[in-house]
């Protein structure tokens, strides 16, 4: 399901470097200073895609960015602090990557970090709506059932909205069920391609371990165990890091997949296939992850679920209330928003 150049980009992880032509993009990262920002950002730097990566937070920018600024690679590298200092970041750019926020700790769900970051995401993409409003935005800032719903909805208050150039960030659990299958079966993870759809939390993360390339079979039991450490790998990162963050550097990785497969395609390249939350009528939910063709405008064509087993079309079945009711949530926080 997943392209070709999905996968080079993962495999050119492995060497250190992407593996795609020289281009000229201008990114932003905003929340450039944090756990995730600063791999992402360090990610980012590496690639030849890359011109001009500008880097915001409110706090370490300049650090961050005079420590990046001094890598071998052509991507020249701006650090921009505080609010003040917002509007000068976006100009121009293209693709804006938000990993802003806070992280989850033990005990807390995603749905915990609702009102701080509910409130940080609102004002950093109404800044984009104004500055950039025709650049790609890519949300990794949790909870993204929630998070894209408020993007869209600060979007169509200035008039700018357009759903395809709109991506909630969901590559993570792709990342993980690819990694997870690999190990099973003793395949190489860089080859495997598993579908996830849904959403990003919990029971909303639906891997589609049944369109699997290449094929893989497990009992149920050992199926139903897969699936529900995919959901819950989130919280066993969590766990692991006993109070000190979430995962970051993992998500740095899938972040930055998920830009160089968006730049590929904004650069003409075809074929280019990734899963994202996104405005969708696939499901009764209007929010929806599902394989996505990219192209120069975005997405180019959602291609829709594909044929589910049984038991997928139960666990779709199973998670469209969260969802509908994480969406929701979303929505009523923008129009409540003073």
């Amino acid at each position: 399901m997943f392209s070709q150049a999905a996968k080079t980009t993962a495999r050119g992880f492995i060497r250190g470097l992407s593996t795609t032509a020289q281009n000229n993009s201008r990114v932003a990262v905003l929340g450039a200073s944090g756990g995730i920002g600063q791999p992402l950002s360090l990610l980012l730097k590496n690639s030849p895609l890359i011109s001009e990566l500008h880097l915001f937070d409110v706090h370490l920018t300049p650090g961050v960015a005079a420590d990046l600024s001094h890598i071998e690679t052509r991507a020249k590298v701006q650090g921009y602090l505080g609010p003040d200092q917002l509007a000068d970041c976006l100009k121009g750019s293209e693709v804006v990557v938000i990993p802003a926020g806070v992280p989850r700790k033990p005990g807390m769900t995603r749905d915990d970090l609702f009102n701080t970051n509910a409130s940080i995401v609102a004002t950093l993409t109404e800044a984009c709506a104004k500055h950039c409003p025709e650049a790609m935005i890519c949300i990794i800032a949790n909870p993204v059932n929630s998070t894209i719903p408020i993007t869209s909805e600060v979007f169509k208050k200035h008039g700018v909205y357009n759903p395809n150039r709109i991506f909630g960030v969901t590559t993570l659990d792709i990342v993980r069920a690819n990694t997870f299958v690999a190990e099973l079966k003793g395949l190489d993870p860089a080859r495997v391609n598993i579908p996830v759809i849904g959403g990003h939390a919990g029971k909303t993360i639906i891997p589609l371990i049944s369109q699997s390339t290449p094929k893989v079979e497990f009992p149920q039991d050992q199926l139903e165990a897969l699936v529900g450490r995919i959901q819950e790998a989130g919280t066993e990162v969590v766990k692991a890091k006993a109070g000190s963050g979430s995962a970051t550097l993992s998500m740095a990785y899938a972040g930055a997949r998920f830009a160089f497969s968006l730049l590929d395609a904004m650069n003409g390249k075809e074929g280019v296939i990734e899963c994202a939350f996104v405005r969708s009528e696939e499901t009764e939910s209007p929010y929806f992850s599902t394989p996505l063709l990219l192209g120069k405008n975005g997405i180019e064509k959602n291609l829709g679920l594909g044929n589910l087993s049984a038991y997928e079309e139960k666990i779709v079945g199973e998670a469209l209330a969260e969802l509908k009711g994480s969406i929701k949530k979303g929505e009523d926080f923008v129009k409540n928003r003073k």
